[in-house]
């Protein structure tokens, strides 16, 4: 450091991110691109420019760390979910369509490297790891919201039916890691429908 410049403290100016919010960005590019256990915090550190001590006061360990990225992630993928019920507000089959087109789009895009909740869950076997906790949380939050969305359709058993549009686009996520169909919409849409009939 220059003799006289002293490290800032406090606040950010207006319009840049705050360590914390580096530290998530960072952390969640690395462990999407080149997975969980394959980062150090030391990596995360030189990339997000922030001091080690910063990250350890902000995230007591890598485990709170995973966790932290991976809440982000839960909460970016409601929004994204939210933005699409207030374009459907009254037409839940259009909603259904819209969520799986865009679960298609996600998929098919070419930084695609599967769903980072199940990417977590499979790097992370054990139960008790902090970040499972989020995961188990966005899988039962799918299957609730859909269960919501296939309720106003009157299908018979909509928890039931719920529960197998969570594992198709479970299954989705999975198979776009190893070959990208060449219509998955269709394919979700489809499957989707057959279930709602």
């Amino acid at each position: 450091m220059e003799a006289g410049v002293r490290p800032r403290r406090g606040a950010p100016p207006k319009g840049e991110a705050s360590a914390r919010e580096r530290i998530l960005a960072t952390a969640n590019e690395l462990f999407y691109h080149e997975g969980i256990r394959a980062i150090g915090v030391d990596t995360v550190v030189e990339r997000s420019g922030v001091s080690k001590t910063t990250l350890y006061r902000l995230f007591e360990s890598k485990d709170a760390l995973i966790a932290a990225v991976a809440a982000e992630q839960d909460r970016s993928f409601w929004a994204w979910w939210d933005r699409l019920e207030q374009q459907h507000t009254d037409d839940p089959r259009a909603l259904l369509d819209a969520l799986l087109a865009g679960i298609a789009k996600r998929i098919g895009h070419p930084a695609f490297r599967g769903c980072p909740h199940l990417n977590l869950a499979t790097e992370f076997p054990d139960d008790n790891h902090p970040g499972r906790a989020v995961v188990r949380s966005n899988k039962e939050e799918l299957r609730a919201r859909l269960a919501t969305i296939v309720a106003k359709l009157d299908v018979r058993d909509p928890d039931r039916v719920a529960s197998q549009i969570a594992l198709i686009i479970n299954g989705a996520y999975v198979t776009g890691l190893v070959a990208k169909p060449a219509n998955l919409r269709g394919d979700l849409t489809d499957a989707a429908m057959k279930l709602l009939a």
